[in-house]
């Protein structure tokens, strides 16, 4: 599976890790940077890119982290197609993709220990999408929507 990972400051340590973590099992991981520490880099600049290449089909799923995760969820859901969710709990990273075909995870770096980052991240990257016909027909009226504010 190819994944793509995004972080800017805040979460850039937790990035390296779990890049660290996943490269030995196999994943092909694409990485949006941040590519060094800089306290003065904005979440958008990597993120976007990231929800991008996701929503146009070049990465299976990818992983955004900023401190809090909140900026992160906010930055990739503006990308039509992407399906971004802050998540913190081990339901939520599979239930999000078995139910809404989540294609983004977000973490927070300043809030997320590495082994909890780790279990989330396993969650939501073995999961599937259903594709039950009550999950698909809630699926189209997000994308109706999308298309509809596109401007």
């Amino acid at each position: 599976m190819k994944i793509g990972i995004a972080a800017d400051h805040g979460g850039f340590e937790l990035k390296e890790q779990l890049i660290a973590y996943l490269k030995p099992m196999g994943y092909e991981i694409e990485d949006f940077g941040a590519y060094k520490l800089d306290t003065s880099d904005d979440y958008p600049d990597f993120i976007v890119p990231l929800a991008q290449a996701v929503a146009a089909g070049k990465l299976s799923r990818g992983i955004a982290v900023c401190g809090s995760g909140v900026g992160a969820s906010v930055a990739a859901n503006k990308i039509a197609g992407a399906r971004a969710a802050l998540i913190t709990e081990h339901f939520s990273a599979h239930q999000g993709v078995e139910d809404d075909d989540l294609n983004i995870i977000c973490l927070g770096g300043r809030i997320t220990g590495y082994v909890a980052a780790q279990e989330l991240v396993l969650a939501f990257l073995r999961a599937e999408f259903s594709g039950a016909d009550r999950h698909q027909r809630r699926l189209e009226k997000v994308r109706v929507l999308e298309k509809e504010n596109l401007n």
